[in-house]
This record gives structure tokens, sequence and C-alpha cells, in this order.
């Protein structure tokens, strides 16, 4: 993928994230990313009509630091899909909204 096709797809990405977001309980996750630089790498529906918004971000997401720093709500939960074909993640899902966070799998 060129230099600039990926850049602007993720000014795309960023864009859509910024008219759409997420739901308000992982709002606070994204915003903090989004305040220390982190690039937004896509947003969307990823896989399934099971999903909503799915926001990805550049990198290594802690999740663990971000849990114990953040006053998530019940319904958000860790995500870790450590996949050997179809790519893998971590971050963060919403069972309510089924909307998530994401970055890449250690």
């Amino acid at each position: 993928m060129s230099a600039a096709f990926q850049d602007e797809s993720r000014i795309r990405a960023r864009a859509e994230y910024l008219r759409v977001g997420v739901c308000p309980h992982l709002r606070p996750v994204a915003e903090l990313l989004l305040q220390q630089g982190r690039p937004i790498t896509f947003f969307g529906q990823p896989w399934t009509k099971n999903c909503r918004h799915w926001i990805y971000f550049e990198g290594v997401i802690d999740v663990e630091e971000l849990k114990r720093n953040l006053s998530l709500e019940e319904c958000v939960a860790i995500h870790r899909h450590r996949g050997t074909h179809d790519g893998s993640e971590q971050g963060f899902i919403c069972s309510l909204d089924n909307d998530g966070v994401m970055g890449d799998h250690p």
C-alpha cells in the first residue's frame, strides 16, 4: 500500500470517526488515544453486522493501564483476538452498543 493511499485512508477514517463517533461507554478510551496523538487506521464496521462502530488505532493499546486509569462502565470489556489468518487485535468492546476501540495485538 502506498504512503499516499495510507494517509488518505487515515484522513477518511478520522473524519468518519469525528462525524459518527463511538458509544459514550468507549468514548473516553478513544478520546484519550487521540489526545496521545495515536493515528486512526480504520473506522467503520469491521467484521459482521453484530459490530457497529469500531475504531482502530496504530500500535498496541495498553488495555490494563487504561482500565486502571479510566472509570469504564461494566458493559466495557477487554477484547483480545490473536488471529492466525484473519488479523489480530486488542482493545475494548461495549456489550451494549457493539462498538469497539482496537489496536494491534502485542
